[in-house]
């Protein structure tokens, strides 16, 4: 709350590991987020939709070990809150047990129950809204959201703010839409793919390092570390099979 009646723009990466958690955290990022978008960058899957639960809590266990600063925010996977509300608190409680200091869920007013008894639980909830990648079949892909019924992103803000979610992620939405939320709600928005009018930014690691191999339009790649990787392998490679690696000062008398 504080943050956006300030101005200071919040700023969020994904993160799914040790190392770069760490690293995360040191550059001062607000929030890591332990995303299900795992399922896509790390295992290599076409979507979000088979990553577990027991995937989650070890992200997110790996990730919370590292960071020392950040809010550390655990996904909650497909299936693991839409069954039924105790499902959503037993679950969301496993992400806590793992070291995350608070849950993302999708959905909007379909969801105001799980919000309002996770934060009964105390468990803080940050809100998705928009292009939920968890809903791709619904939506007939990734769509971008709100073009045609904008009143609606305004109606699911507007409820999962009231039943207590602490932050909203506005995800694939016309940049205006964005704007009219982040106006209309008492707590921070934090977007991706939503234009720069949102009190944050979140962006997958993967895409900011250059190292997905289908980077969204909205994501800047800020390092090309699929170049660097390839060609330290290829050095490698090269060192190997002329002999100069390793080195008698790399090997042991």
């Amino acid at each position: 709350m504080a943050r956006k009646s300030s101005g200071k723009k919040i700023t969020a990466l994904t993160a799914y590991d040790a190392p770069f958690a760490r690293l995360v955290d040191h550059a001062g990022i607000d929030i890591v987020l332990v995303g299900d978008t795992v399922g896509v960058v790390v295992q290599g899957g076409d979507s979000t939709l088979p990553v577990t639960m027991a995937q989650m809590g070890y992200h997110t266990q790996i990730v919370a070990r590292a960071v020392r600063r950040a809010l550390v925010v655990g996904d909650m996977p497909f299936l693991s809150y839409q069954v039924s509300v105790a499902e959503a608190v037993r679950n969301a409680g496993r992400l806590l047990q793992a070291g995350a200091a608070a849950v993302k869920l999708e959905g909007g007013v379909r969801m105001v129950d799980r919000i309002e008894a996770l934060v009964q639980a105390d468990i803080p909830v940050m809100a998705h809204i928009g292009l939920t990648p968890q809903s791709i079949h619904r939506m007939g892909g990734y769509r971008v959201q709100g073009r045609d019924a904008p009143d609606a992103l305004l109606a699911d803000a507007a409820r999962v703010a009231a039943a207590g979610a602490f932050c909203i992620v506005l995800e694939g939405i016309p940049m205006d839409q964005a704007a009219r939320i982040t106006a209309s709600v008492p707590i921070p928005t934090i977007g991706i793919g939503a234009g720069p009018h949102c009190d944050g930014q979140v962006l997958v690691l993967h895409d900011l390092l250059g190292l997905s191999t289908r980077r969204p339009r909205f994501a800047r790649p800020y390092a090309n570390f699929s170049g660097l990787a390839s060609e330290a392998f290829a050095h490698f490679k090269r060192d190997v099979e002329s002999g100069r690696f390793p080195s008698e000062d790399e090997s042991y008398r």
